[in-house]
């Protein structure tokens, strides 16, 4: 049956009809087909409703990577209600925060959470990820019986930053399936006019696994397990990253496309790989992608190196704009003080005055069109990032800073709200850490400012050695006025023995600054 909107759940019911037998996900230990998985979901919707679930309800999924955090998703879906994304490692006060702010009327947990959950919130219904999961779906009918569904329904990701507390992202369906799971080609700018066309599009293309590797709290890979279904793909799922699973599962299970968070699960992966290459049969990979955070050129040369025929993708985008861009990227990637895209459609470099910009001038990157309607219960961030231009154009404008190319290509340069500010400079941390990851000894890096007496701030790397290795602040000021002016070169090295980041590889700002300031106070 075709889908009947660009509801998310009609776009997967209707790839469930198309292709039954095929299978769609599997983790460490289970594997679902199409069917299997749409009867699985209809009964804990059920049993979901049953509890007094309804449309527009916050249902929270607490858990690592697994089948049935799929199975939940489209559980919740299929009953109109909103599924809320909750981090694994928050602490009893985050996770507080959390359900408070998320408005939960119900919580699906992991087994080893489920006492930290009870603790947080005592009265909050819960349905545990183990025997009762089970027993709550052997009660209930698999009958698809559920009422008709609206483009209007909410989809609600919560975006912990790097700066602050989570925040959640409010979304109509339909525009999410067009910013974010292939409703518009971010290539061609080709939007899809009709829900059927999902389906069309997998029957003409080809049958692919991939392997997204961040957690499912983390949208790109909400986006790979939901968008994936709705041409037919096989998605893989994993708990936890570990560098030697990434290649064994793609041996194992013929990978084609892995997804990455830039660095942080590049390199581990690449310095595996440097010992481990002939272990492995990897020639089912054709295609590596990454989003959300630095992806840096050194680690892009080093896996052009050992793929030569890959193709290698890194994407700019955040959870309040969508897709903003995507470059193919290699050894001739251009050397620009950031990453330079292809513009998506809708995407635009506008000044304060809400206004684009000429091309080479620096404004704020933002997005229109398809956009989210507002954050959850914050009024005042709402009102600062999805604005009203002067000609009544609506934009989100998440907060980095970019640059519009002549030929309409994007510069991304850095997020404003982690900008250094060192005697009237602005110095954006990414460039620095893109300079910082090409040195030898450099493993990982965060750039952060400190309180400085005469410029205001100074520039201050964080950085984790390689084993072995102990770099020193003149070879690293060395080393970066190769990349960079001057006055963005680190007047201050901190070294760690683990770089502090979130589970989905962003950098965490406020850890990093913390540790600098104090290595500064001694």
């Amino acid at each position: 049956m075709p889908a009947r909107t660009f509801n998310i759940a009609d776009l997967f019911e209707a790839a469930v009809d198309e292709w039954p037998d095929r299978e769609y996900v599997a983790d460490e230990n289970v594997k679902r087909t199409y069917a299997e998985m749409d009867r699985r979901a209809n009964r804990l919707a059920h049993h979901l409703a049953a509890q007094g679930v309804k449309p527009g309800d916050h249902v929270g999924i607490y858990a690592l990577n697994r089948v049935e955090w799929v199975e939940a998703l489209w559980a919740i879906f299929k009953i109109r209600a909103v599924w809320i994304n909750i981090n694994y490692r928050y602490v009893e006060d985050e996770l507080a925060y959390l359900f408070g702010n998320a408005d939960l009327t119900y919580l699906i947990v992991e087994p080893e959470y489920a006492d930290r959950a009870r603790a947080v919130q005592p009265d909050l219904p819960q349905l545990v990820m183990g025997p009762d999961f089970e027993a709550a779906l052997a009660a209930q009918s698999d009958e698809r019986d559920f009422g008709p569904r609206s483009n209007d329904d909410i989809y609600m990701l919560f975006t912990g930053g790097t700066t602050g507390m989570p925040k959640g992202v409010v979304w109509r369906h339909e525009d999410v399936v067009m910013a974010l799971g292939g409703g518009v080609d971010i290539t061609t700018g080709v939007r899809m006019t009709e829900p059927g066309q999902f389906v069309e599009k997998g029957r003409n293309g080809f049958h692919l696994c991939g392997l997204p590797i961040a957690p499912l709290m983390h949208g790109a890979t909400q986006w790979s397990v939901m968008g994936q279904s709705f041409v037919g793909n096989k998605v893989i799922l994993r708990a936890k990253f570990d560098p030697a699973d990434v290649f064994r599962t793609i041996d194992a299970e013929k990978v084609n496309l892995v997804m990455i968070t830039g660095d942080a699960m590049a390199r581990p992966m690449l310095d595996h790989l440097v010992d481990h290459r002939g272990e492995y049969d990897l020639s089912s990979l054709f295609a590596v992608s990454s989003s959300a955070v630095l992806f840096s050129q050194a680690c892009k040369d080093q896996f052009m190196d050992m793929f030569p025929n890959i193709v290698l993708t890194d994407a700019v985008g955040s959870s309040e704009g969508g897709a903003n861009g995507i470059t193919m990227v290699g050894k001739d990637a251009p050397k620009t003080p950031g990453l330079t895209v292809k513009a998506a459609p809708d995407s635009v470099v506008l000044g304060d005055d809400l206004r684009p910009v000429p091309a080479g001038v620096m404004g704020k990157l933002a997005r229109t069109g398809n956009i989210p309607l507002r954050y959850h219960k914050d009024p005042e961030k709402s009102a600062a990032t999805f604005v009203t231009g002067p000609d009544g154009t609506r934009y989100s404008i998440p907060g980095d800073f970019a640059v519009m190319q002549e030929d309409g290509s994007i510069t991304l340069i850095g997020r404003g709200s982690v900008c250094i500010n060192s005697g009237g400079e602005k110095i954006f941390p990414e460039e620095v850490e893109n300079a910082l990851k090409s040195h030898p000894e450099v493993f990982d890096a965060v750039v952060v400012g400190v309180p400085d007496e005469r410029w205001g701030e100074r520039v201050a790397a964080v950085v984790q050695a390689r084993a072995g290795t102990k770099p020193n602040l003149e070879s690293i000021q060395e080393h970066c006025r190769k990349h960079v002016a001057g006055y963005k070169v680190p007047r201050q090295l901190t070294l760690v023995d683990t770089m502090v980041r979130s589970p989905a590889g962003k950098s965490d700002y406020r850890w990093a600054k913390e540790r600098a300031v104090e290595d500064a106070g001694r």
